[in-house]
């Protein structure tokens, strides 16, 4: 499967034969736990990831298809599923850090990874350095003798800055350093960071992997079998489980995930490209914008922009909550990656715990207002627009 397009390994998802036949679907396996005949079988099964079903708290068969289906489409060696993204990045960083560890990190981080940052820092004395994601000498001016982890975000939250991935991952593999990435915005379709030397990469399921608004769930792909063991043994004692159902939910919307990314990328970009020549509009941020401090760096790394863009409105913030307060088709809501179109104002909802300080270092305005744009026909999405900029 590995020499196969993505768009192959999608539809073809890992599943394990029964009976001398196999199901065409994952079946949904909603069960607690297993029975045994053999005690030695039983007690095995309770160390690996890879051995028998023994509870769900430590495998199923339906969470660990998924597992295999991800790191399958990410080129990780295994993965750890959780309940949710957050909970696939907190069992990443509390599985790999330690009390005095030191991390770098991008400046421009999702709210909930930057309070989680900020919460090891207070409670357990990890500190945090934070760089732009396409500096490389500036990380490597950062690494200290006691640093222990790079985390990047592919195409960041909410502003879209892309990460010099091949640079930043250079830098940290010649000092010993571990690399995480947050590949949600980008998925397995439009980048697979462990290509370029990542050594975890981290995705919120809730997003463009299930793809269609009816799921929680986050998951972890390693490079490293090392790696992917130590957390999974981590992860067994935290307890951030992904459930069975959700699981099954996310392979079925994981089949059509190729032809839903190149739809959220059509209209984006139809999208954003309007709106960038609209008097009203003081700013549009996607990086498939010539004017976008990341363009030239995407358009490298990526065959394609993303389905989630911010801009700015001439009249500020007072302009932005009139703007979200006027669309009729587009929803005001938390999240993306849904077949849906999503908006919301990042400063006081995806970023609220950031600081005034650390909104300015996100380069998050105050009336920056971010699309997650869905599969709908875009005339009908640039008539909302429209009819909203006019109110």
């Amino acid at each position: 499967m590995s020499s196969l397009h993505p768009e192959t390994r999608a539809v073809h998802l890992p599943n394990p034969p029964l009976n001398g036949s196999t199901p065409i679907a994952v079946p949904l396996y909603q069960t607690s736990g297993f029975v045994f005949d053999d005690p030695a079988v039983f007690a095995d099964g309770m160390g690996r990831p890879d051995g028998a079903f023994v509870y769900g708290r430590l495998s199923n068969p339906t969470v660990r298809a998924l597992e295999e289906a991800v790191a399958g489409l990410e080129g990780g060696v295994g993965a750890v599923a959780a309940g949710s993204g957050m909970g696939a990045i907190n069992t990443v960083l509390f599985g790999l850090l330690q009390p005095g560890d030191h991390v770098i990190a991008q400046t421009a981080l999702y709210g909930g990874t930057a309070a989680s940052f900020a919460d090891l820092q207070e409670r357990f004395g990890v500190s945090v350095t934070y760089v732009p994601q396409d500096d490389p000498a500036a990380a490597r001016e950062a690494i200290r003798p006691e640093t222990k982890l790079l985390y990047l975000e592919t195409i960041a939250n909410p502003m879209t800055q892309v990460a010099d991935l091949p640079g930043m991952c250079a830098v940290a593999g010649e000092a010993g350093v571990t690399t995480v990435v947050d590949n949600t915005f980008a998925s397995p379709v439009l980048c697979r960071p462990l290509e370029h030397g990542a050594d975890v990469v981290v995705h919120s399921m809730t997003k463009y992997l299930s793809g269609h608004s009816d799921v929680l769930g986050g998951i972890a792909v390693f490079a490293d079998d090392a790696a992917h063991r130590k957390v999974w043994s981590y992860a067994t004692k935290l307890g951030a489980t992904l459930d069975p159902f959700a699981a099954w939910l996310t392979l079925r919307g994981m089949q059509t995930l190729p032809l839903r990314m190149a739809r959220h990328c059509d209209n984006t970009r139809s999208l954003a490209t309007r709106l960038a020549e609209h008097p009203a509009v003081a700013a549009v941020h996607w990086p498939g914008l010539p004017s976008h401090p990341s363009y030239e760096l995407a358009a490298k790394l990526l065959p394609d922009f993303g389905g989630v863009f911010s801009f700015d409105l001439v009249g500020g913030r007072a302009a932005g909550e009139r703007f979200m307060s006027s669309v009729r088709l587009a929803l005001l809501a938390p999240s993306l990656g849904g077949v849906e179109t999503l908006i919301l104002h990042p400063a006081t909802t995806s970023h609220r715990s950031l600081t005034a300080h650390e909104l300015q270092r996100a380069e998050i305005g105050e009336g920056t207002v971010r699309v997650a744009v869905g599969i709908e026909h875009p005339d009908d999405l640039w008539a909302d627009f429209a009819q909203a900029l006019d109110a």
